[in-house]
């Protein structure tokens, strides 16, 4: 068995009403884009929206669809100094048994197909002695700290063709997918073997700023989505 969990808290810092402004001219915004992608995928059997904002609540209660489950999430778990290991902790409460596939809705280029492949790809890492997914994006080029280099050495070549830099991964917060038996044994939501799923630089695209906001909208209306 698959629950999405779908994490929506209130008060977006940096992009207020985040959940559900108007999106791209889609009124319910990047929850209702989740939900419908969600809703569509054969894959999962039901999906739990864990949250505190009432305008989010009040959206989800119309969707017309046995297999949303609303959780009213504490307020002091949903607040903006709130951890994720937190709610990572409070998420295996509510999941007895499973499989839990953490997404947001600030991932809206994460379509159905891609979930169907994400949780196909999982099970058959699982039968690979990988014990968990996450979807990263792959970094290939100059990396720097404030001092030096960390993705290629200077002492090779100062400037080497990317193309043989060791690439790094950026967790993309697209999709974290373990057992719920995993997130109580470990308060996580990956275990101790992740297998990295890499995604391309639009299904990457998290919205955590404005100008992320912005480039969205921009992207998914000149690339067709609906």
């Amino acid at each position: 068995m698959i629950t999405a969990f779908l994490p929506c808290r209130k008060g977006s810092q940096r992009i207020p009403d985040k959940n559900v402004k108007p999106f791209a001219g889609i009124e319910g915004g990047l929850l209702k884009i989740k939900l419908d992608q969600l809703l569509a995928c054969s894959r999962i059997d039901s999906i739990l929206v864990s949250s505190n904002d009432d305008r989010v609540l009040e959206f989800v209660k119309k969707v017309n669809d046995s297999r949303v489950i609303i959780d009213h999430r504490p307020n002091d778990l949903g607040s903006s100094s709130t951890t994720t290991d937190e709610l990572i902790k409070y998420a295996g409460t509510l999941v007895p048994e499973g499989h839990i596939l953490w997404t947001h809705v600030t991932s809206p280029f994460i379509t159905t197909e891609d979930y169907n492949s994400i949780i196909r790809a999982y099970f058959e890492q699982l039968n690979h002695d990988y014990d968990s997914l996450m979807t990263v994006l792959k970094i290939q080029g100059f990396i720097w700290n404030k001092d030096e280099p960390i993705s290629y050495s200077r002492n090779e070549l100062k400037w080497p063709m990317t193309q043989n830099i060791k690439p790094l991964y950026e967790i993309d917060s697209g999709v974290f997918l373990s057992s719920a038996d995993n997130y109580r044994q470990f308060n996580d939501r990956i275990a101790t073997k992740p297998y990295l799923l890499e995604q391309d630089k639009l299904k990457s695209v998290d919205i955590d700023w404005p100008e992320d906001f912005i480039l969205a909208e921009l992207l998914w209306n000149s690339l067709g989505y609906k």
